[in-house]
């Protein structure tokens, strides 16, 4: 038990050191290649903060792990949206731009009701089991597709930069052989710290007598993001809201559509234990999250609505620890 704890612990830090190298060199990479500010943003730092759940997802999906790599997902999400806004909320109140409003929060709600549609595929097709399916990760690849082609299209919206923050972001700039460095050995930690996570957390759920599932939805979701957490909270802090609002986001529709998109991709994976109480739980707190944005018409998500956030996600965690 001990050496799984180590393991997670080992793994969880190497995945975050991992991610941050990778971030870094990256994105000095791409503006040695011309690239700007805003568009490194959106690729490289946005799929540097989901790079967590990415690898540990993947590797789930490789071992055969599959209530890990999908509880993984949706325990971020459930994490992102009440936790996270929540406590960001409580921190100072989240104003919300117009553009997000419209366009980007329903994609967030888009995206679990695509996950709630394909975690019920045993009433559509009548087969006995819910799995996500190649065709589905095929599916999840292409709204991402869809998703990354209306970022750029709004991308030279001058309101879409404030509102993401990214054209406050400033990129480090690195020699190149560091950046190379950076990039190689982000890498290698996030590959290492991954198997290192993934054999943990299985070890762990083996342990307490509970599914890989319910170790994802709850250590692991918490773990991965991490790093989503503390970016919004100092965002927050230094006044940014539009990055804390944007960060959230970003972070999920780049869980479902491309990490489960990819891990589906690689290997079909039956949702086991993470049934339909989840799947609401992610669908209806993402359609709070849009409700609050609009309550009063001022596009501001308040203390006691942060504080209600905070609060659905305690509730669940209670229900998934009795449940188990």
């Amino acid at each position: 038990m001990i050496l799984n704890i180590v393991f997670l612990i080992l793994g969880l830090v190497l995945i975050l050191v991992g991610a941050n190298a990778l971030t870094d060199g990256a994105s000095a990479l791409a503006k040695k290649w011309g690239m700007s500010d805003l568009v490194v943003g959106l690729t490289v730092v946005a799929f540097g903060t989901s790079a967590p759940e990415l690898v540990i997802s993947v590797m789930s999906a490789v071992n055969g792990n599959a209530g890990l790599a999908i509880g993984n997902v949706v325990g971020s999400n459930i994490f992102n949206v009440c936790a996270i806004v929540g406590i960001t909320a409580l921190v100072t109140p989240i104003k919300v731009s117009k553009g997000i409003m419209r366009a980007d929060i329903p994609l967030v709600i888009l995206s679990a009701l695509v996950l709630l549609v394909m975690g019920n595929s045993s009433l559509l097709d009548g087969n006995g089991e819910n799995i996500l399916t190649r065709v589905d990760g095929i599916i999840l690849l292409l709204f991402f597709v869809i998703f990354m082609y209306h970022t750029f299209s709004s991308a030279n919206e001058p309101e879409a930069a404030v509102a993401s923050g990214e054209e406050n972001t400033p990129i480090k700039m690195m020699p190149l052989w560091k950046s190379v460095l950076w990039v190689v050995g982000g890498l290698a930690g996030l590959i290492y710290g991954g198997d290192r996570f993934v054999a943990g957390a299985s070890g762990l759920a083996s342990g307490l007598g509970v599914s890989d599932a319910v170790i994802g939805l709850t250590i692991v979701a918490a773990g991965t993001s991490l790093p989503e957490l503390a970016t919004s909270i100092t965002a927050a802090l230094k006044g940014k809201t539009g990055i804390a609002i944007g960060n959230v986001i970003g972070s999920n529709i780049f869980n479902i559509f491309l990490v489960l998109g990819c891990s589906a991709t690689v290997r079909q994976l039956p949702f086991g234990s993470v049934g339909n109480v989840d799947l609401l739980v992610l669908t209806a707190t993402s359609l709070l999250f849009w409700i609050f944005g609009y309550v009063y018409k001022e596009r501001t998500i308040s203390r006691p609505e942060g504080a209600l956030l905070l609060a659905c996600y305690i509730g669940y965690m209670i229900w998934i620890v009795a449940a188990a």
